[in-house]
């Protein structure tokens, strides 16, 4: 655990339960390998919770908000450039890049979907990036 504190509490909630699982007259063969498993599942379950943290918490921790975040405004103007210019490909190159860029699909998802291989579809991805390409940066 990297909290050391809840480390030492996730030791505890071992033994407690090790105590209650005894008086429960349950049988024990090994206890060493019990309570390994024990805090295992514990730590597992620790790990799998899930975290949230208020605004406060974080920026005490040193986390500071950043209201302008001029290259994430880029990367979104540049997303939807692409996505315009994409209308500007010949259809069979539209569909696949739909389907790998937008509906994030695999390209065996995407070989089942049109019935041709992956390495087709592979290619014609690629050849429709390239000319998107072309497309958006002709120089």
């Amino acid at each position: 655990m990297h909290d050391h504190a809840k480390g030492e509490d996730l030791v505890q909630d071992t033994f407690m339960k090790t105590w209650s699982y005894l008086a429960r007259g349950g049988k024990i063969d090994v206890m060493k390998a019990f309570l390994y498993h024990i805090l295992n599942n514990l730590i597992v379950d620790e790990y799998r919770k899930h975290k949230t943290s208020s605004l406060d918490v974080l920026i005490e921790k040193g986390f500071e908000p950043s209201a302008d975040q001029p290259e994430h405004f880029v990367s979104v103007l540049d997303t939807k450039r692409a996505l315009l210019l994409v209308h500007r490909l010949p259809q069979k190159y539209q569909k696949v890049l739909r389907m790998r860029y937008l509906q994030d699909l695999s390209l065996a998802e995407m070989a089942l979907i049109t019935g041709q291989s992956k390495n087709v579809m592979a290619v014609q991805v690629h050849r429709g990036l390239a000319k998107l390409r072309l497309l958006y940066d002709p120089t």
